[in-house]
């Protein structure tokens, strides 16, 4: 851009024009609604070169988007159509007045249209009248002037409040390139806002749209003028240095280098500019600089909301805000706008920490991204496939591993259904977690990891780490995870999946896990399944929506032989439901469903499927099936059939899963009577399901055999004094 104050370039940003006019040292200020001097420049210039947006460049850049920049866009064009009537210029010659409308057409075009009903009033010189209206039919027809015409009673001539309503820009500081509808909206109803780490977030209910705004304001775009000039300096300097691959191996001591370099730049430039900062806010710099130069921006902002689930950034990005996701609201659209810049910083620096490709040859990449603030799977798609460029999507993972006391909190099963799952995982059962997409599966599957003993080695396989393996290993987990290759990538060195699960089989005796069972891999899951490779459980997830999709999906899409498919023992499918009104979505464990070994062709037609449990809808809730309370399980005999003090007796084993079934709901009750929701976190759940093995030992060599009451009351009593204690 030129240095000169006013001037202008012209340049390209995916579709769009943009216009970017330099205010530094202007006579005007860089606001189109604030100061007429800068409204007339901007119009001038349109005249010139219409555009689809307009850039104000000063210490924060103001971006007025397509439908704002239009308004204006329009205003030119009709300018110079008057100003090139022969009629109107003879008249303009004559009357002063209309020589100082059509000037003011420029700085102000409601003040003109407001001017000239006037002189259309006053006037007593018919043609003179004639122009007068037929300038006023031409502005009747603008948006602009059709937007305000209701609000015109008492208009004053230089008030611009009204322009401040129609022109609202977003707003990006100089050293970052994502821009922000700072202002909140003027008609929406703020029905919640909170604060995290100084961020403003407040969510808004918008007339005409079902979405809801989720609006934030991070500390980016409050700071002085004098630290904005302070990072603009110092993100000049780093830009010289950029990350190569081989510091992406080590995400978490790059960002710590380079927020040491930062911090040490900012000292050396705040003394030598004399700012005066102390300790505190030289950090907030340096974590403002290592966002926007190695890290990812508005991302890492926004992952700072724990109520942020999914982040959606659609293409041609520059263009479209960001969406969200949130815990209480559902799909909301954010006043944050990325550039172009950003998503391709974004896609690089995803290369780099995946070491997977991105191209033309491979569109779609699949990784995880540790944060500071989260830990989050990304799925990037690229052209071709994407006929817009780039768009991104994130799931946030939970900090720690979900439980199944958490999942009866918040309803997603009942406490009977949790009794069942403990009691089969216990058992060393093959389990499929089988749902669409968001409906939970590998949170559930991570539950599911917390259920296993601690004394058991467990193998997880994943293309994409999405299972909670490190904080499983922190909380004293004998855990080994393996990364496979995605089986949407043609090129890496990864190891593919069903390598991967053959390798997994000659490292002993382990619980095997496979985060998602999307291709080849089935084959070598359900071989080693069927030869009895593995004697403990087995777990993974799967796309389907009901017993007989996964099935489907797996001999006739993955072609795992009909009788491979027997060795899977229990089907878990949740699926997400949703309010009549559509705006509400929950997420439901659906069903619980057996597999028999008896049919041939058709498990659907042949019973091969036998409901352990199933959701209804008008309870919102699993109900036992009539097969389950009258024992007619072949996998819960299975496992009672290796259980002395089980074989035969029914009663039992259903005693037990009652057991389980009621201390996850005491648990559930003393985290809410105490509130003291940790005791339903990973940390807790763990030492509690320890507990119960050991009491049941202590009560199975006191008494002879597993005296249910006895176990509960015992652990019950370990439970109040761990109450206590915290």
């Amino acid at each position: 851009m030129e240095k000169k104050a006013g001037s202008y370039e012209i340049v390209k940003e995916g579709n769009e024009t943009v216009m970017k006019i330099n205010c530094f040292g202007a006579n005007f200020s860089a606001s189109l609604e604030e100061d007429s001097r800068c409204m007339a420049n901007v119009i001038s210039n349109l005249i010139r070169r219409p555009v689809n947006r307009v850039v104000l460049i000063h210490r924060r850049n103001y971006s007025y988007d397509y439908e704002q920049t239009q308004m204006l866009v329009e205003i030119s064009g009709l300018y110079n159509q008057i100003v090139k009537q022969r009629d109107i210029s003879v008249m303009a010659a004559m009357y002063g007045d209309l020589r100082f409308v059509l000037g003011l057409l420029l700085s102000d075009p409601i003040g003109a249209y407001v001017e000239l009903r006037r002189l259309l009033r006053e006037s007593l010189d018919e043609e003179y009248k004639k122009v007068l209206m037929k300038i006023l039919f031409i502005l009747d027809k603008t948006k602009l002037i059709n937007k305000v015409k209701g609000r015109l009673d008492g208009y004053v001539l230089g008030n611009r409040e009204l322009y401040k309503k129609l022109l609202r820009p977003s707003v990006m500081p100089n050293f970052v390139f994502t821009r922000l509808m700072a202002r909140q909206p003027l008609d929406g109803v703020e029905l919640d806002s909170y604060e995290i780490e100084n961020i403003r977030v407040s969510i808004f209910e918008v007339p005409n749209d079902v979405k809801y705004l989720y609006h934030i304001m991070p500390r980016e775009f409050l700071i002085s003028e004098d630290k904005y000039d302070l990072l603009d300096m110092a993100k000049v300097i780093l830009s010289r240095h950029e990350p190569r691959a081989e510091e992406f191996i080590d995400p978490e001591r790059m960002r710590q280098t380079f927020f040491n370099i930062s911090k040490d730049l900012l000292i050396e430039l705040s003394e030598r500019e004399k700012i005066e900062m102390d300790l505190s806010e030289i950090d907030e710099l340096a974590e403002m600089l290592v966002r926007y130069t190695v890290g990812f921006g508005f991302i890492e902002v926004l992952l700072k909301d724990k109520k942020i689930q999914d982040i959606v950034i659609n293409g041609p990005i520059g263009e479209t805000p960001v969406f969200v996701v949130h815990e209480d609201y559902g799909e909301c659209v954010t006043n944050i706008i990325p550039s172009r810049e950003d998503g391709v910083g974004w896609a690089s620096r995803l290369r780099m920490l995946s070491g997977r490709p991105l191209d033309e040859a491979n569109p779609v990449l699949d990784t995880e991204l540790i944060l500071p603030d989260a830990r989050v799977r990304v799925a990037v798609v690229g052209s071709p496939l994407n006929p817009w460029g780039l768009g991104y999507s994130l799931r946030r993972h939970r900090d720690m591993p979900w439980t199944l006391p958490l999942y009866i909190r918040n309803k997603m099963l009942n406490p009977l259904s949790a009794g069942l799952i403990s009691f089969l995982i216990d058992g060393s059962r093959s389990l499929l977690i089988a749902g669409t997409r968001s409906s939970g599966k590998t949170s559930l599957l991570g539950a599911c990891l917390v259920e296993i003993m601690r004394k058991y080695r467990i193998i997880t396989i994943e293309d994409t780490m999405e299972l909670p393996t490190e904080k499983l290993r922190g909380l004293g987990y004998n855990i080994q995870p393996m990364k496979v290759r995605a089986a949407i990538t043609k090129a890496t060195s990864e190891m593919a999946a069903d390598e991967g699960i053959r390798t997994s089989l000659r490292m002993g005796d382990s619980s095997l896990i496979v985060g998602e069972i999307r291709s080849k891999e089935a084959l070598a899951l359900y071989e080693a399944m069927r030869i009895g490779a593995l004697a403990n459980v087995v777990a993974g997830t799967i796309h389907g929506d009901s017993p007989y999709g996964v099935f489907d999906r797996v001999v006739n899409d993955l072609k795992v032989p009909k009788t491979s498919f027997k060795a899977t023992d229990v089907i878990l499918v949740c699926n997400p439901i949703k309010s009549p009104d559509g705006l509400h979505t929950w997420k439901r464990l659906q069903q619980v469903t057996e597999v028999r070994k008896g049919w041939e062709e058709d498990p659907l037609r042949e019973q091969g499927f036998v409901d352990l449990m199933k959701y209804n809808p008008k309870k919102d809730e699993l109900e036992i099936s009539d097969d389950l309370v009258n024992g007619d399980s072949d996998v819960l005999k299975n496992i009672a059939g290796s259980v002395k003090e089980w074989v035969g007796d029914w009663n039992a084993v259903w005693e037990n899963i009652l057991l389980r079934a009621k201390i996850k709901e005491t648990l559930v009750r003393y985290a809410d009577k105490s509130k003291n929701l940790e005791l339903l976190e990973a940390g807790f759940v763990i030492l509690s399901n320890d507990m119960f093995h050991k009491i049941s030992d202590v009560v199975l060599e006191e008494v002879g055999g597993l005296d249910n009451k006895m176990i509960f009351s015992k652990w019950e009593r370990w439970l109040g004094e761990e109450v206590k204690k915290r």
